[in-house]
């Protein structure tokens, strides 16, 4: 039988440069990813044409991309925000404390291109 359950904590890798994308687990239908960013860091804004991403929060808060032109709206710890496909996602850290977000990108081949 394959893992089932993962302790999210132990995918989560601080850096100093640029955000951490670190894979939990990957199927033939999603991939799931722990991404870790701190204070001022940003996942830039991008789009998976083939698919979608849903972010589940676990802690901190920022500014989440909403469009090409640079809309925003809070996002903040418990929060779960979805991206359908070819919509434009992103995030900056706006908090104080790193920002911890679990990340589901179905499916697997939905692609990824920066805005």
């Amino acid at each position: 039988m394959s893992q089932r359950i993962f302790p999210s904590a132990a995918f989560f890798q601080p850096s100093e440069g640029e955000p951490v994308r670190s894979v939990v687990t990957q199927t033939e239908q999603a991939v799931v990813v722990a991404w870790i960013v701190a204070p001022g860091q940003r996942l830039a804004a991008h789009v998976h044409p083939h698919g979608m991403d849903t972010w589940t929060v676990l802690s901190g808060s920022g500014q989440y991309t909403t469009d090409a032109q640079g809309g925003t709206l809070p996002l903040r710890a418990g929060d779960v925000a979805v991206a359908p496909q070819g919509q434009v996602h992103g995030v900056l850290n706006t908090g104080s404390e790193p920002l911890r977000i679990i990340s589901v990108v179905t499916p697997v081949e939905a692609g990824f291109a920066l805005v």
